[in-house]
């Protein structure tokens, strides 16, 4: 079973060398995060508790910018970096999915 939440973050980021990216700008982050069980018959996590346990973590680089927590603020690495820090919140296997706007998107 397959239990799932959406959120969103605003952030800045720029990425050095980048001929389009080069230059700050923003973008609103969509963050997908699904957790994966076996369970069948009964609650895995509550709603309110799974967003508040993702929220706790995405609330740190809310309208912040990506550049001065990682050195290259790809879609890739902050997905990276977001799934680290999720893991740790559950103890059920999760996948966390980073839209770069409406139509780009990494997932680990």
């Amino acid at each position: 079973m397959k239990l799932g939440i959406t959120d969103y973050v605003d952030c800045a980021h720029h990425l050095t060398d980048h001929k389009k990216c080069g230059f700050p700008h923003g973008h609103t982050y969509r963050i997908d995060v699904t957790l994966d069980s076996q369970q069948r018959g009964d609650m895995i996590v509550d709603f309110a508790e799974f967003k508040e346990r993702v929220r706790a973590v995405l609330a740190k680089y809310d309208h912040r910018d990506w550049n001065s927590t990682l050195k290259v603020p790809t879609v890739e690495n902050i997905c990276e970096l977001l799934h680290g820090e999720l893991r740790k919140s559950f103890t059920y296997p999760i996948t966390v999915r980073v839209w770069e706007g409406v139509d780009k998107w990494a997932e680990l």
